[in-house]
């Protein structure tokens, strides 16, 4: 009787494998941001994948997609109801409460590269599980601040070799002048309310801002011709804007104002942005998002702080990367040496030698099950080694090594004890 062969188990939905080819691009976009934003003044840190579901009900906003339909929760068996982290600015904004770094000169400027996760309907680059590479600065409500972040932005785009990106921006004031923007929007639309979407007319009565961002056409049609915020702003809104935009001018950093632009998270306020491809921009083209929030911090229990940030997916960005073919450099270090072993004794002695060069800053490389010489040597030359290192049984007995050269097949026997310097030197002799 045959076997049931059992059945093979996937990855969850939505969730993705980083595959070793891949790696080298997962380790040049971090490479280039912690460069760039080290060198501005940004610290790493992390905060945990589980965060209390009150910190985005209270931050993000309950109508937001994220709350209202993306959010993976758990009951702990204490009681306790957790989620896992769908964004980094509310755990940042926590963690900066909870830590005391209050208490630190101002601004606070911090940076991390984590998983985020949001059951979404899986696409073509967007995944439930994902990395999120978020930049915030606590403590400075300046324009400066915003245009920095903003250059920061474009200037890690354009070190990725990702062009043809500008800024679409846009200010959406702030609680003193908002609401009498909000009361107009919400006027435009009742008044049109049966050609909403059904996620739209809920939105009209729960937070009519959202209806700028909607994706179905319909909506975006009417969206056209809504209220401007910009006819709303008050003259501080208004010359935080103005200022913001003349920065950018000054760094020659391209901006498109967008009027409807409002981004999806209740604690954005004045400055708002996207990092859009020049052509053809969609919602699913956006590489950077992110804007000012200055709200956020009082609301979840700190004194009234400026703030501002932004966030990238890190996937998507690979995924621009390949499709341009951005030339990514393996970062392996190329291997000098092959060391060929023939035997049992060889094997056992190969390791302390393999981790002789090693220690020796030399690079090597083994294939330590195999026994046929002919296999072994093909490797080192697919390898492009300079030296391959026979280790035999009769070498093992009287510690010797032979080193062949790999380029001319010239070989010679040395000393087990000498190998090392001695392949070091020729090494050296080659460079100079």
């Amino acid at each position: 009787m045959s076997k049931i062969k059992p059945k093979q188990i996937q990855s969850a939905k939505g969730m993705h494998d980083i595959l070793p080819e891949d790696q080298k691009y997962w380790r040049y976009v971090q490479k280039k941001a912690e460069t760039l934003l080290e060198y501005y003044g940004f610290e790493r840190f992390s905060t945990p994948i589980l965060e209390s579901v009150e910190l985005f009900t209270r931050s993000v906003g309950e109508t937001s997609d994220i709350v209202a339909k993306e959010i993976y929760t758990l009951k702990t068996k204490g009681g306790d109801i957790l989620a896992l982290r769908p964004e980094g600015t509310a755990p940042t904004v926590r963690a900066y409460l909870e830590n005391g770094m209050n208490v630190r000169p101002h601004p606070v400027k911090l940076y991390y590269i984590d998983p985020m996760f949001r059951h979404d309907e899986p696409q073509h680059g967007r995944f439930r599980q994902f990395y999120q590479l978020g930049v915030e600065t606590i403590g400075d409500g300046s324009e400066a601040v915003d245009a920095e972040l903003i250059f920061l932005a474009y200037k890690l785009l354009e070190s990725l070799g990702l062009d043809g990106y500008s800024v679409q921006i846009n200010s959406i004031g702030d609680q003193n002048c908002r609401p009498a923007y909000i009361k107009a929007l919400r006027d435009y639309f009742k008044n049109r309310s049966k050609k909403l979407c059904a996620t739209c007319k809920v939105r009209l009565k729960e937070n009519v801002l959202r209806i700028l961002d909607c994706k179905e056409e319909g909506c975006k049609e009417l969206a056209k011709e809504a209220p401007q915020m910009m006819d709303f702003l008050d003259e501080q809104c208004r010359l935080h804007f103005k200022h913001v935009l003349e920065f950018l001018d000054e760094a020659k950093v391209p901006y498109i104002l967008n009027p409807y632009l409002v981004r999806g998270l209740d604690y954005y306020t004045r400055t708002v942005f996207e990092l859009v491809p020049d052509e053809n921009a969609t919602a699913q083209s956006t590489l950077v998002a992110g804007g000012r929030y200055d709200r956020l911090i009082e609301q979840l229990g700190g004194v009234k702080m400026p703030a501002a940030g932004w966030a990238m997916g890190i996937e998507r960005i690979i995924m621009v990367m390949k499709e341009k073919n951005v030339h990514v450099p393996d970062a392996s270090p190329k291997p000098k040496v092959f060391l060929v072993q023939l035997g049992e004794a060889p094997k056992r002695k190969a390791l302390p030698l393999f981790e002789s060069f090693r220690k020796a800053g030399v690079e090597a490389k083994s294939s330590l099950g195999r026994d046929s010489i002919k296999s072994q040597l093909r490797i080192a030359h697919r390898l492009g080694v300079r030296f391959a290192l026979i280790f035999g049984q009769r070498e093992a007995l009287e510690g010797t090594i032979i080193l062949r050269e790999m380029d001319t097949g010239v070989q010679e026997t040395i000393l087990l004890d000498k190998i090392v310097d001695e392949v070091k030197k020729r090494l050296k002799e080659r460079h100079e």
